[in-house]
């Protein structure tokens, strides 16, 4: 029951991105909007994000808004009918955001959020209404961004506890991010080819020896299985994840996007106790803790990659300096701050 209850919990976090634009868009509409919204769940229609997100549609049509829910096991698909035009609102991961605005898909970059504190400040921040230049992207707004926790390394042997002993290990990586190929191939290890709906099952059943993701999945995906008695969590953040909420700014109100970021951040507390739920929920004996040395080490391989990432494109500019001032204004005494 433990599990039904967890996946239910964390599902909220990313349904609630969807909630949000209901109550915001009915107030600039007298008539009914039919509105499409495509939400991306691993497990589908039957769901933990799909099945809470179906429980708002009377809402939403009680406020003038009819959404269209449309479930999808694969980002790509998601991602790509949105960009059709097939939805009007789409569900994504930051990472697969990246294609529809660079600024809010670099939110995700290796190690530029440590912790929540950082991660607090960078959301309001991009709450404020003259933060909409950055978000406004082609014919694409993100409505909202919403934080899915830090990003852990799944190891299955708790023997793999350091860099060196990455070298030559199979890690399931999002073939899709030229960031998470770029830091594998960095450390030595291998890059297995995987995506978001088929990465935990290779870490699961042996195909891979390692798998990144957020303590929000290790119960729904059932990362524990590949754990197992002998494998254990990397209590390190190698980068911060969030799911972002895109609209066509030409299918709604043009304010549309600044009510659902108003109504968004008065419930990020909300979204830190589902995450903080689902990292107490990871057994304490799972979790691998770094000693404070390679800690700091580790911060400067990830800010190694980073840079160099942003010199070929990959991240945007903008978005890699705002981060940096939030980090020293939280920790001024980190090297990076003095250059």
């Amino acid at each position: 029951m433990k599990s039904v209850s967890l996946s239910r919990r964390i599902a909220m976090a990313a349904a609630l991105c969807a909630t949000l634009v209901t109550p915001a868009l009915a107030k600039a509409e007298t008539d009914i909007l039919e509105r499409s919204f495509c939400v991306f769940d691993p497990v589908g229609a039957n769901g933990p994000l799909f099945a809470i997100t179906k429980e708002f549609q009377p809402v939403a049509m009680q406020r003038g808004i009819r959404l269209n829910l449309r479930a999808y096991t694969d980002e790509k698909v998601a991602a790509e009918d949105f960009k059709a035009g097939q939805c009007d609102a789409v569900l994504l991961t930051g990472t697969r955001a990246r294609e529809f605005n660079k600024f809010t898909g670099s939110l995700e970059a290796m190690g530029a959020v440590p912790g929540e504190q950082e991660m607090r400040l960078l959301y309001n921040t991009l709450s404020q209404p003259q933060a909409r230049q950055f978000l406004v992207e082609g014919p694409y707004e993100v409505a909202g961004v919403f934080p899915g926790g830090a990003i852990y390394l799944h190891t299955r042997d708790r023997n793999v506890d350091s860099v060196e002993k990455l070298q030559g290990k199979r890690i399931a990586t999002l073939d899709y991010d030229n960031a998470s190929v770029r830091m594998v191939r960095h450390v030595g290890a291998s890059v297995v080819g995987s995506n978001s709906a088929n990465f935990a099952g290779k870490f699961n059943n042996g195909s891979v020896d390692l798998a990144y993701a957020p303590a929000v999945a290790y119960q729904p995906l059932e990362l524990y299985k590949g754990v197992n008695e002998k494998g254990g969590v990397f209590k390190y953040a190698l980068a911060y994840m969030n799911f972002q909420v895109i609209i066509h700014t030409d299918r709604f109100p043009d304010d549309a996007g600044q009510m659902v970021r108003d109504e968004s951040i008065k419930r990020i507390d909300q979204a830190y106790e589902i995450i903080a739920e689902a990292e107490a929920g990871i057994p304490e004996e799972v979790w691998m803790h770094p000693p404070q040395e390679d800690v700091a080490e580790y911060d400067r391989m990830l800010r190694q990659v980073r840079l160099s990432l942003l010199e070929d494109g990959v991240y945007d500019e903008r978005a890699i300096k705002l981060m940096r001032a939030i980090r020293c204004r939280v920790d001024g005494s980190r090297s990076e701050c003095a250059s």
